[in-house]
């Protein structure tokens, strides 16, 4: 039996899909299982050990896309899939799976799309606190009655594996840096590839100002996207300003590539960030996680893992216009983010450091 699994787009939300890939495997041990993933998120799921193969293509528009999805669509009618299981609903992944011309296809209900799909799960339109993982799981139990038990947070974590050079490059990497296996690093990712997500830099630079001068002595590793360095620059530097300590102990991780992140994760003692793709990566790792939500809720997409590694979710609290669609801010202040205080933020890496003594 060979199954596909599609999601297209964002690395957080492959993240989501990898408790899905083990459930399959304990229950097809012996199916070929391919994934379909955009380049940009496909090395979240590239060294995965229970698939057998990984599709990467880019992410083209307009005419392009048209050619290359033709060409896909062609290389998929030859892997001859049994099992389609698209992940993401969205007009290009459900294309896609229709056009593989497997015998079952499993998808959600979206409208105009659901007739390419044999199996139709419902899928509510409203935003629900209701986790992503779960959300997607419904689509197992769709597939097959045996898989419907609903998942757990320590068999059913999410996971990212790392090649064992990339490994050793990033500790190398690490102790250029000075950072050696005795510093205490904290991560602080200051980036987000969605505006609606982006903490103000001042919030991001009082944090590591904090913790680089604080008693327990960290050593903080800016991280941002590549896009984003500027950003990161800035934060360094205003850190550095008001944080009075040796420079050094604020380090510009200049672009980690996500199998860095991940590997840095291993060594460090904490990380602070957003709701973006490095937090789920981070998610995937025993890393201590100060996780900050603006728009989202913590409900939907924090760290799918076992209770037990300690986690801080900081948030603005209750607001009428949270939840959102993050299209417009209705206030036109993005108040979810900048109430959000950084003393609080700092509260709470301080304890998860303290606990981690």
């Amino acid at each position: 039996m060979t199954i596909l699994l599609i999601r297209l787009r964002l690395i957080g939300d492959v993240v989501f899909t990898s408790p899905i890939i083990g459930a399959l495997r304990r229950h097809y041990p012996d199916a070929r299982l391919l994934y379909l993933a955009e380049e940009s998120a496909a090395p979240v799921v590239a060294a995965h050990p229970d698939l057998s193969s990984v599709i990467a293509i880019r992410h083209s528009r307009g005419l392009e896309r048209i050619g290359d999805d033709l060409r896909l669509a062609r290389r998929l009618r030859r892997e001859r899939i049994d099992v389609v299981i698209d992940l993401h609903g969205g007009p290009r992944s459900a294309l896609l799976t229709w056009a593989t011309r497997a015998p079952v296809r499993v998808g959600y209900d979206v409208p105009g799309r659901a007739w390419m799909y044999t199996h139709v799960v419902h899928r509510p339109r409203a935003y629900r606190p209701r986790h992503a993982v779960v959300n997607q799981w419904d689509l197992l139990a769709a597939l097959e009655p045996g898989l419907a038990e609903p998942p757990d947070r320590t068999r059913d974590r999410v996971t990212m594996h790392v090649p064992a050079d990339v490994d050793a490059d990033t500790h190398r990497a690490l102790r250029d840096h000075g950072i050696g296996d005795g510093t205490r690093l904290v991560i602080l990712h200051v980036s987000a590839g969605n505006p609606f997500r982006r903490w103000p830099e001042s919030s991001f630079a009082t944090v590591a100002a904090a913790l680089a001068s604080h008693p327990c002595n960290c050593t903080v590793l800016i991280t941002a996207g590549p896009s984003d360095h500027q950003a990161a620059s800035r934060v360094i530097a205003d850190a550095r300003r008001h944080a009075g300590v040796d420079p050094a102990q604020i380090v510009d991780a200049e672009h980690l590539s996500l199998w860095q992140l991940r590997a840095a994760c291993d060594r460090a003692s904490l990380y602070i960030g957003g709701d973006s793709g490095p937090l789920h990566i981070a998610a995937t790792s025993d890393v201590p996680i100060v996780a900050l939500y603006g728009p989202t809720l913590a409900e939907r997409s924090e760290p799918w893992r076992p209770s037990s590694i300690p986690t801080a979710n900081v948030d603005a609290g209750p607001l009428p216009c949270r939840p959102c669609d993050q299209r417009v801010c209705a206030p036109g202040d993005f108040r979810c983010l900048t109430n959000l205080d950084p003393s609080a933020v700092v509260a709470a890496a301080t304890a998860l450091l303290g606990e981690a003594r």
